[in-house]
């Protein structure tokens, strides 16, 4: 226990870095998630072109390359920013594919009909869509939407070998001052826990007010 009470605050630090880590990558997630799906469903060839090499790339490149392209590359170009922000924009950026895969599979559910008729009515694309059929869509991609963002969390822990603070890189500082490593993970463990648990929460009720009975 004294791992704990003696770096509580070392512990407390680590503890937000994740959680602001997770919260504002998962906001930039949901917003290109939800303009790729978008891209991705348009009537405009070149948007659904682009929504498809957006996926298909970051789908199939490892999320630790991805932070070393964004940490170490874009300073090359000039931009420099704050690591934290670095590592915000890599996984809210390779999050987003998967969310845009989560909210498309959402739209895909939803009768073809539905669009058509709004359309019908003179609404635009951009109307029928955010009028129409997302609001049918979201109710049925809630759980894959939190699953996602609880990966978002774990995976959060690239983070601290770029220098960001974060709750896995308070191990190296603990075992650097001889505190039991089996320990240091367990607690680092119950941090993780306790920030998956509380998304978890989060959506599960989500889906009890909003989501599709089965």
């Amino acid at each position: 226990m004294n791992v704990l009470t003696d770096n509580f605050s070392t512990f407390g630090d680590g503890f937000l870095g994740t959680v602001e880590l997770t919260v504002y990558a998962s906001v930039l997630a949901l917003v290109l998630g939800f303009l790729m799906a978008s891209f991705r469903v348009a009537p405009v060839g070149s948007l659904r072109v682009f929504g498809t090499v957006w996926v298909t790339v970051l789908r199939n490149t490892p999320l630790t390359l991805l932070f070393f392209a964004v940490l170490l590359g874009l300073p090359r170009f000039g931009l420099v920013l704050p690591f934290k922000v670095f590592a915000v924009l890599a996984l809210g950026c390779y999050t987003s594919a998967f969310i845009c895969e989560a909210l498309r599979a959402g739209i895909n559910t939803v009768p073809r009909g539905q669009g058509e008729a709004a359309r019908s009515l003179g609404m635009s694309f951009g109307q029928s869509l955010g009028l129409v059929v997302l609001p049918q869509a979201f109710r049925s991609v809630i759980p894959p939407v939190g699953s996602t963002l609880i990966a978002l969390a774990k995976n959060s822990a690239i983070a601290g070998a770029f220098s960001v603070t974060e709750l896995l890189g308070t191990y190296r500082t603990l075992s650097e001052l001889g505190y039991n490593i089996v320990w240091t993970f367990v607690w680092i463990a119950v941090g993780y826990l306790i920030i998956t648990l509380a998304i978890s929460a989060l959506f599960n009720a989500l889906e009890r007010k909003w989501g599709v009975a089965r």
